[in-house]
């Protein structure tokens, strides 16, 4: 499974920099977290990740910059 289209894609008015709306990793087949509950935007009915890749805090940066927003930090 690859993700790496979604890691760029554009935020979701509800992605932070703590937790994301679906799944940012390029790669969730090798997230620790894949498939946890209460964790994982895959099994939970939010679909809400709660565990985004460590190089999440400098896309999410980057995308703010794209979108013209700034990152209330």
């Amino acid at each position: 499974m690859d993700n790496a289209k979604a890691h760029h894609a554009p935020l979701h008015p509800d992605d932070t920099i703590e937790q994301t709306v679906g799944c940012r990793h390029t790669t969730p087949k090798n997230c620790a977290k894949n498939s946890m509950p209460d964790v994982c935007a895959f099994v939970r009915s939010d679909n809400m990740c709660q565990a985004p890749p460590r190089s999440w805090p400098r896309q999410f940066d980057k995308l703010s910059e794209a979108a013209g927003k700034t990152n209330p930090k």
